[in-house]
């Protein structure tokens, strides 16, 4: 099991299997530069505890899985997002890879993903690749998307 503590806030700048059975594979796993893209996303269950903020979305801390294909298998992460205000303040993926790949750009994925969220608008995140691991951000975005729907006010 691959696992990242919840990273510190910075400074604000202001599905199941069978769902992801039918997703092509969109991009493979490549040690190219970090960023952001629209992608769509499908939904996946989530879980989370919190109390009414001033935004669309209630404050507190959400849990959700996703999933992603790779060409060998079907991947699964659960993605942990603390919310104040409609922003990211922590973030937590724990990744459990079937395949000594999938456990590298997993790991990759978790060691960078808190650079690139944290103090983000959750209505603002969709991740294309991140720290070389492209894959490993369908199955981010999925989760994102089921969190906004448990916590939307």
């Amino acid at each position: 099991m691959i696992r990242t503590a919840l990273a510190p806030r910075p400074a604000r700048a202001g599905a199941t299997l069978a769902a992801v059975a039918g997703i092509a594979l969109l991009a493979g796993c490549s040690p190219a530069a970090d960023g952001a893209t629209d992608q769509p996303s499908d939904d996946a269950g989530s879980t989370g505890s919190g109390s009414a903020g001033s935004g669309s979305y209630a404050d507190g801390t959400y849990t959700a899985e996703g999933t992603y294909a790779t060409p060998e298998t079907v991947e699964t992460i659960s993605v942990t997002v603390t919310l104040e205000d409609g922003a990211v303040t922590e973030v937590e993926v724990t990744g459990d890879p079937q395949r000594a790949e999938s456990e590298q750009y997993q790991g990759q994925f978790i060691g960078g993903i808190a650079d690139v969220v944290v103090g983000q608008d959750i209505d603002e995140i969709q991740v294309s690749r991140v720290a070389g691991s492209s894959l490993t951000s369908g199955g981010f975005n999925q989760a994102i998307e089921a969190i906004k729907a448990d916590a939307a006010e």
